[in-house]
């Protein structure tokens, strides 16, 4: 495990997104991970299209929003997105009641940040 960022599953609250740093290089690589509908997924704290302004989103209870562009959606919805406004989807896998990320995932994304 020790090439993978771990979160531990039973610390998710249902719908409501927690908000992680990876540093890596001098640069703050921000992710999120949601428990929705008994699945956990994780997202670049980074718009696909706003991520040059490196605002990312915040979280209101069940809803996200986008810092720069102001679309907000539900976290139940989070994976269809608004328009070209969706934060970027980042492979995880549960193993032992953890969530994990591949650190090598998390670096190859440094660019958005």
């Amino acid at each position: 495990m020790g090439q993978d960022v771990a979160v531990e599953v039973q610390t998710l609250s249902p719908d409501i997104p927690s908000f992680f740093t990876y540093y890596f290089r001098g640069r703050k690589i921000n992710f999120f991970v949601v428990k929705v509908d008994d699945r956990v997924i994780s997202f670049l704290d980074a718009c696909s299209r706003c991520y040059p302004a490196k605002r990312g989103y915040h979280s209101d209870k069940d809803y996200i929003i986008c810092r720069e562009c102001g679309v907000r959606y539900s976290v139940s919805q989070i994976e269809q997105g608004i328009g070209s406004c969706f934060p970027i989807r980042i492979e995880g896998f549960l193993r032992d009641g953890k969530y994990l990320i591949p650190i090598s995932v998390l670096e190859g994304m440094a660019d958005k940040f």
